[in-house]
């Protein structure tokens, strides 16, 4: 599980055996009791599943993603397409 960051308590990550489109789950605890949520990252920012989050998490979720929207797709590229730009979000 490739964590791409941790703001305010929340992990941002992908799981190893991840799929497409490029999305991103966002955890808040550890263990088998962990709040998450799942956002799709392309072609738009969109909640695709929620677990436990409060939606001020969520806001904040989204608000991160939104800053940090190039770097998760770089992340993202570079993890599962070993650098193979294919997917820029554009």
């Amino acid at each position: 599980m490739p964590t791409i960051f941790i703001f305010f308590g929340l992990r941002f990550l992908f799981f190893s055996n991840d799929h497409e489109p490029i999305h991103i789950h966002v955890v808040k605890g550890q263990g088998s009791v962990c709040e998450n949520a799942v956002f799709q990252v392309i072609p738009e920012i969109k909640l695709l599943k929620n677990d436990g989050l409060k939606s001020n998490e969520l806001r904040l979720a989204e608000m991160v993603i939104e800053e940090n929207r190039e770097i998760i797709i770089a992340h993202w590229n570079n993890f599962f397409n070993h650098g193979n730009n294919e997917h820029k979000g554009k």
